[in-house]
């Protein structure tokens, strides 16, 4: 593991992408100086980090690179495709078939397993029922999810042994395997959030394992997503979008996406929508708000969306979306934990940008405003 003294503060320059290095109490010795590319605005990308090099690394120095490299992603941009990263193909795969099964139940079998309370942040929610969106103001969204609402299902889980609020399980009658496969799922995905946490502890100068008693009690949430086709005519409304610009609010969002498409990110510097082209085999991830807040904004929560990919013909003047599916698995710190600038992400004699937040507090508050 790397050790530092509580002395030494890493923070962003002027420029996003310029990182300082310091030790305090040592006037003697000049500033060590570790400077970031930026991404140019016309070569925008989310770069691909082979996380095997992390994973399989023989000492910390080996694992310090790849930790710089994903540092370096959600600080230009936000977000990174995530390559040999543990999970099995077939792991995957049985994921999105369970997922499939379930959106295929009777509406009114899904009903019956209703979202029902932010603080549980649990169950089905159906086609326009959400509105996701910057905005925390509840009229505002209101009347953005009249306008506009967001053309997509979901089935929120939880951690499932929690003793105040229960995931609201389907039938195994109904649909078989569910169950199972989402909570195996739910702890796999968890595992690699650990994982990738600890690489971003080495790569703002902390010790490895910083984080792992702040995300401990596993109070993320793994998010089917069912998107319907769509015809042409129903997307055309002012505003209107499969999943509206919006930015997560934990930690980390793992995504897993299929062929289809749609995603994409808002480009930091010249605020255009660029796509993130599904790649095979890896899981695109990015920083949220938390993460962002604890880390002074040296990391990016970037604002992201989710549009309708090429509609294909039905007649001379109407077309159609294809289906599509993805799954979020939303990772966040422990429900109590206090959320405050982390010591190295601060100049000396500055301040913090954000107030201490507590997990619960700052997403229970985003998710009242989000849903009806």
């Amino acid at each position: 593991m790397l050790s530092l003294s509580p002395s030494c503060s890493v923070w962003p320059s002027l420029r996003r992408g310029a990182w300082s290095v310091s030790r305090a109490g040592n006037a003697q010795r000049p500033t060590r100086r570790r400077t970031f590319a930026t991404v140019a605005e016309d070569a925008f990308r989310i770069p691909l980090i082979d996380f095997s090099k992390y994973r399989n690394a023989a000492s910390v120095a080996e694992k310090e690179q790849t930790a710089q490299d994903i540092v370096r992603g959600f600080t230009d941009v936000g977000f990174i495709y995530l390559n040999n990263h543990g999970i099995p193909e077939e792991i995957v795969q049985g994921a999105f078939q369970k997922s499939a099964e379930f959106f295929q139940l009777p509406i009114d079998k899904k009903s019956e397993l209703a979202w029902r309370d932010p603080r549980a942040n649990r169950g089905f929610v159906q086609v326009g029922r959400e509105r996701v969106t910057q905005s925390a103001d509840a009229e505002e969204i209101k009347q953005l999810r009249e306008k506009a609402p967001d053309y997509k299902e979901s089935m929120e889980i939880g951690r499932d042994w929690d003793t105040t609020y229960k995931n609201y399980w389907p039938q195994e009658t109904d649909a078989p395997g569910f169950r199972r496969t989402m909570l195996d799922f739910f702890q796999t995905c968890h595992e690699l959030h650990v994982l990738v946490m600890r690489s971003i502890a080495l790569g703002l100068r902390l010790d490895e394992s910083f984080f792992d008693d702040k995300i401990h009690e596993q109070y993320h949430n793994l998010r089917l997503l069912s998107y319907p086709p769509i015809k042409r005519q129903l997307l055309s409304g002012e505003g209107q979008a499969r999943a509206g610009a919006h930015s997560d609010y934990g930690t980390l969002t793992l995504l897993f996406q299929d062929s289809v498409g749609g995603l994409e990110v808002q480009n930091p510097r010249t605020g255009q929508f660029q796509p993130a082209t599904p790649i095979p085999g890896t899981i695109v991830i990015n920083a949220g708000d938390l993460l962002a807040r604890w880390s002074n904004d040296v990391l990016r929560s970037t604002l992201h969306r989710v549009v309708a990919p090429p509609l294909k013909a039905i007649s001379d003047t109407e077309g159609i979306t294809p289906a599509r599916q993805s799954i979020a698995f939303f990772c966040n710190p422990n429900q109590g934990a206090e959320i405050s600038c982390l010591p190295t992400c601060l100049v000396p004699g500055s301040k913090p940008k954000y107030p201490p937040v507590t997990t619960e507090e700052y997403i229970v508050g985003r998710l009242k405003a989000t849903y009806v």
